[in-house]
């Protein structure tokens, strides 16, 4: 199981500041999609330069010109870039070949998809690396959660890796590590603690921990 940290509401500078607090708890960078449309896809490469030794996220959210939008961020040194799943099989399949042929993987996130079950199936089917249920901001502001629908994808997803985000904090943390995520992401629930890296460092036993047990 791995923790991913999704930099959101920061600048360049200030997201090199947060991951160096804590670099050494997590496994992957998410430059999230507000940095992308403040920054561009320079945020992803002097992120991957400062930390080669952490896998880098693009959250593009893929919609349309997957193959195009994927060639441009693994350009930029992205290991993981998302598509929506909400989007044509197309795009999805052109995405995947692309990735294919650059050496990245594809994450593709269930945010606002109607049925789950159905086409969690479909995009399985697909090659693609990771499906990720997803409770955006304005859910979450409703009291929604991702943990039911982790669930879900769980019992039909066969080939791709199972990965959750939506609100999850150091207290619900271990409700999501019982469903047993490849990908646990987790935003302000680490950027907007007071002591981030002892938040990272315990979210890392947990998420490990139960890969151990």
């Amino acid at each position: 199981m791995e923790l991913q940290l999704a930099l959101d509401l920061v600048n360049i500078p200030e997201a090199k500041q947060v991951v160096k607090e804590v670099e050494e708890h997590i496994d992957i960078v998410e430059i999230g999609t507000p940095v992308v449309i403040n920054e561009g896809l320079r945020a992803v490469k002097e992120i991957k330069e400062a930390f080669p030794s952490l896998k880098v996220l693009a959250d593009l959210k893929i919609m349309d010109a997957g193959a195009y939008e994927v060639m441009k961020a693994s350009e930029a040194g992205a290991d993981i870039i998302t598509v929506l799943g909400a989007t044509d099989d197309s795009t999805i399949k052109g995405a995947v070949e692309e990735a294919k042929k650059q050496g990245v993987q594809i994450l593709i996130d269930m945010i606002n998809v109607k049925d789950l079950e159905q086409r969690a199936k479909e995009v399985d089917a697909l090659g693609v690396d990771y499906i990720c249920v997803h409770t955006g901001y304005d859910l979450q502001a409703e009291g929604e959660s991702p943990f039911e629908q982790l669930q879900t994808i769980k019992r039909v997803v066969k080939n791709a890796k199972t990965a959750v985000a939506g609100g999850i904090k150091l207290n619900t943390l271990p409700e999501v590590v019982q469903s047993q995520p490849d990908l646990v992401i987790v935003g302000g629930g680490i950027t907007g603690q007071q002591d981030k890296k002892a938040v990272a460092s315990e979210m890392q036993q947990l998420v490990k921990k139960k890969v151990l047990a």
